[in-house]
């Protein structure tokens, strides 16, 4: 299902179709990006780095049920909690600056209300267990800070946000922290909490034969 939503969106961007960055106002008003731009800004997005990951991690366990090591399971968090968090910040900030229909109303739902429910709910019901400690929770962090850098950098050279909220031509610096921060902590306390289920859940997985 994340494979599916992150080609429909990927086919709709090269039809031209908008997402989140293309519908403020002096983007529509200055023309549609060419091909390149929105390709690359489509790779811009966490919500596709979140949905690329969950593909992966899922098919990872598909082959290889009891796949462990320490990136693995640090990326394993950062699919769960991340494609998570992204959905609920979609649904209270951003959801309401959006108006979709047809495919691209598809895709949204897809890609922040099915796919992390679908995450959330595949974690709780076949684990496997036991694979979240606390130093994974550092690791966990590198994958959306680096998301972060990566979009403020390229921000300040190409004056484009794949967020409102981190909009620093628009809100300055000091906003795009706060709301930085305020995301930071949400993610991190939804991974303190997915640490807690994770050593109180039954334990399923953690014998090669289950």
């Amino acid at each position: 299902m994340a494979a599916f939503a992150v080609i429909l969106q990927l086919a709709l961007v090269v039809r031209g179709h908008q997402h989140l960055g293309d519908s403020e106002p002096a983007i529509e008003a200055a023309g549609r990006p060419d091909l390149t731009t929105r390709l690359v800004r489509f790779v811009s997005y966490l919500t596709i780095w979140s949905n690329v990951l969950s593909a992966v991690i899922a098919a990872s366990l598909t082959v290889r049920p009891h796949r462990d090591g320490r990136l693995w399971r640090a990326l394993r968090l950062d699919a769960v909690v991340i494609v998570f968090g992204g959905g609920v910040v979609h649904f209270f900030l951003l959801r309401p600056l959006l108006h979709l229909n047809g495919l691209d109303l598809l895709a949204d739902r897809l890609l922040h209300v099915v796919v992390p429910l679908l995450m959330v709910i595949g974690w709780l019901a076949f684990g496997p267990r036991r694979r979240i400690a606390r130093r994974d929770l550092v690791a966990f962090l590198a994958l959306p800070i680096g998301w972060l850098v990566y979009t403020l950098v390229r921000g300040a050279v190409v004056h484009w946000y794949p967020y409102p909220f981190i909009d620093v031509d628009q809100h300055g610096y000091g906003y795009v922290a706060g709301m930085s921060l305020l995301v930071a902590v949400l993610m991190l306390a939804l991974a303190v909490g997915a640490k807690w289920l994770d050593e109180r859940l039954p334990a399923l997985g953690d014998r090669r034969g289950d």
